[in-house]
């Protein structure tokens, strides 16, 4: 029970004397999705949203989370002895706030150092210093009650060829070390998994659907120490490994080894390198505190990648398509429920050759469990779908040629006026967006508009980015580059938009109780016309599956509306009905016909 773990590690923060312990949704390397090892969050509380951080002290406990998570965390905390605290929302204090509140003078706050990123131990320290507050981070807490805890990962890593990757790793390598050089760094510490993986062209499977490997790495002008479990390496990748010049090290050892930095001009990012290792840097060392160099190079693709990607979105979009094809026939005739039919499209990616794994895990929701934004469905809460109504399904695909993610929301059957209304201004916002031209220059922030623009003149409104980056056979979400009206700090997306940045592009908007909506295609950007005024950019479709015509309310839309809706139509029939069966391309004709205003 909830109860008797939170009771236990009360227990255990009163034997060591701790006033208050946080427990935070990450793994050592400030990743976003982890690995069930690192499930301590939702071990505790039962939330199993992938953002929110937990507080416990002796007499509360609360759990923050933001607005993707508000309808579904209020559901899974009830009975777990956590309140949740709604970040952004009036009234409600930050964590740092409320442990400045609560924590008394000179009392000790626990958690563990792995697993907290040394800006927000900074953040900490500066919100408590006036209360003399000591931190306690070198015991894991919740890991000492968690009796049955699975153990931590140790796949086999693999090799990603150049005709995938584009680029060598010793380009990579030899462009971090110009950065390095430029930024006037002696040591490099890196941390974060995906722009390890990326450098060194090895991929693996340590997180679920991000196709990475639990390490860590040191780089100078003359060496390269890479922190790994040597379990996870087999002859092949430990002979291409030593031919980059890379010293394999055990995994645990750069907690050690940093120590031993001296002097040292040393580069990291410490919104992304775990407390206890910046704690463990010796004095002496100056920190140069910025972003990853390998950051911006791992997200703008190279045409290599870009090309892939293409072909890995005509795939996806096979299979998509096909999996629209059978709910649109088979509804109503044979069961169907959120999960299965989930099952069903993950086999139909399967049968994609290059097929590795999801992107990440798909939110199939039908109906009013819709209307939870990032919705997974659960034996408990698995809904039997219906001829009526709207279905959401938001899912993507790992392949050799890249990353995918894609939302379609079909009608299963008559829908409400409200629906059809909601269901056809997403559409029209996802495609005005695709069809964006500005000069370069441009952020996210300067682009979200024209996505919200018909939300906000209705009063509407939806409580998360409009895009994010995607990685290449790497995260589903990815930083520098994203779309969204406000700056969040922590999310580190509003980058200028560079030729060759992938984004996703996902209007959508959710009545609670009622349904959910949401359209969600990628893009790549790339240069247009270059005139007096400068260079102009705008972005191209990646993804190509058809969007119900069953739910579209063409009086809602502009002339300019039909017409992009038309002209990607016509792109999906070229691209994707070449796949297809006989019966499937037939229906996928009627699918993507063109409407008149």
């Amino acid at each position: 029970m909830m109860n008797e773990r939170l009771t236990a590690l009360r227990r255990l923060m009163a034997e060591k004397g701790i006033d208050a312990y946080l427990v935070p949704t990450a793994d050592f390397h400030e990743s976003e999705y982890v690995g069930e090892y690192f499930k301590c969050r939702k071990f505790l509380t039962g939330f199993t949203g992938s953002a929110g951080t937990a507080v416990v002290t002796a007499d509360d406990a609360a759990v923050w989370t933001d607005g993707r998570y508000f309808v579904q965390a209020s559901k899974e905390l009830e009975g777990s002895g956590f309140r949740l605290q709604k970040m952004g929302q009036e009234g409600v204090p930050t964590i740092e706030g409320y442990l400045a509140e609560v924590l008394p003078h000179g009392g000790i706050l626990g958690f563990d150092g792995r697993v907290v990123n040394s800006r927000m131990g900074g953040e900490l320290h500066d919100a408590l210093e006036e209360k003399e507050i000591t931190f306690a981070y070198t015991e894991d807490l919740v890991g000492q009650i968690w009796e049955d805890r699975p153990p931590l990962s140790a796949k086999p890593v693999w090799i990603l060829g150049e005709e995938y990757a584009g680029r060598s790793a010793s380009e990579k390598i030899e462009e971090l070390r110009k950065a390095m050089k430029e930024s006037r760094a002696t040591v490099h510490v890196l941390t974060t998994l995906d722009d390890i993986v990326w450098l060194l062209n090895i991929r693996g499977n340590d997180v679920p659907s991000n196709p990475v490997v639990l390490s860590y790495m040191v780089v100078t002008a003359e060496s390269i120490d890479l922190f790994i479990n040597e379990k996870t390496l087999d002859d092949r990748v430990r002979n291409y490994l030593e031919a980059l010049d890379i010293s394999i090290k055990p995994y645990n050892d750069i907690y050690e080894f940093v120590k031993t930095f001296s002097r040292e001009r040393v580069l990291l990012e410490s919104a992304r390198i775990n407390f206890a290792i910046k704690n463990n840097l010796d004095s002496s060392n100056r920190i140069i505190d910025k972003m990853n160099p390998t950051v911006m190079a791992k997200a703008v693709k190279n045409p290599a990648e870009i090309e892939n990607e293409r072909r890995a979105h005509i795939k996806d979009g096979v299979a998509v398509t096909k999996f629209m094809y059978w709910i649109k026939k088979q509804i109503g005739s044979i069961p169907m429920t959120e999960i299965s039919v989930s099952d069903y499209l993950e086999e139909l990616r399967r049968q994609q050759e290059g097929y590795l794994e999801p992107s990440f895990s798909t939110i199939s929701a039908y109906g009013e469990n819709a209307a939870m934004c990032h919705y997974s469905a659960t034996p408990e809460s698995n809904k039997t779908l219906e001829p009526k109504g709207l279905y959401l399904v938001d899912s993507g695909g790992q392949y050799y040629e890249g990353t995918t993610d894609i939302t379609r929301t079909m009608a299963l059957g008559p829908v409400t006026k409200e629906e059809r209304e909601h269901f056809t201004l997403t559409v029209m916002s996802m495609l005005r967006l695709g069809h964006a031209k500005f000069l370069y220059g441009c952020r996210g922030m300067s682009l979200d508009y024209i996505a919200r623009q018909l939300f906000w003149e209705r009063g509407l409104n939806y409580d998360h980015g409009t895009g994010h980056g995607v990685g290449y056979l790497l995260n589903v979400h990815e930083r520098p580059n994203g779309i969204r009206y406000k700056t969040v700090p922590e999310r580190m997306d509003s980058a200028v938009m560079e030729e060759g940045m992938i984004c996703s592009d996902e209007p959508g908007i959710y009545i609670e109780g009622s349904h959910g909506i949401r359209t969600e295609n990628m893009i790549v950007c790339k240069k247009g016309e270059k005139n007096q005024y400068g260079q102009f950019m705008e972005f191209e479709f990646l993804t190509f599956v058809p969007i119900d015509l069953d739910a579209i309310d063409v009086s809602v839309m502009e002339k300019k509306d039909v017409e992009y809706l038309n002209e990607y139509h016509s792109q999906v029939y070229e691209k994707i009905s070449p796949y297809m069966t006989e019966e499937e391309k037939e229906w996928l004709k009627d699918a993507t016909r063109k409407i008149e205003k």
